[in-house]
């Protein structure tokens, strides 16, 4: 099983100080691909690096978090996005898990505890799907 670790992390967000923030905190945490991206079009065309988690800040310049969230999931649904925003906007929270993001967060509200709370959350699900044994469809698969 992979290193959690060792996952690819993408942290994308208009404003340098919070990309250099929660940089550090997940350099604290010990990850160490961690990726700081300032606009949802330049996330989207780095794609290709294959990230397994990203954290995607709502309000940027170019695209907003929304917009960008529906095209990572076009192009690979698998990806963890979580939305990191100032909005507390209920409606912009719903479309957001309604698009496919595993989390939302509020900024200001202790989110370096909540980002940790969401890795660890992630890793759980990871180690059940890796430990999860093949039944009907995935051995069928498997076999092709």
């Amino acid at each position: 099983m992979k290193d959690p670790k060792l996952r690819k992390i993408f942290l994308v967000d208009d404003d340098p100080f919070s990309l250099t923030l929660y940089e550090q905190l997940l350099i604290g945490l010990g990850y160490t691909q961690v990726v700081t991206i300032n606009s949802g079009t330049e996330c989207l065309n780095q794609l290709s690096q294959a990230p397994e988690i990203i954290f995607l800040d709502h309000n940027m310049g170019d695209m907003n978090g929304l917009t960008t969230l529906q095209k990572i999931k076009r192009f690979n649904p698998d990806i963890y996005v979580v939305l990191v925003s100032g909005q507390e906007d209920m409606g912009v929270t719903v479309d957001a898990l309604k698009y496919g993001a595993f989390d939302y967060i509020i900024k200001g509200n202790n989110e370096s505890s909540r980002i940790q709370d969401v890795l660890k959350r992630i890793e759980a699900i990871q180690e059940l799907l890796n430990n999860s044994k093949p039944t009907g469809w995935k051995k069928i698969l498997s076999l092709i």
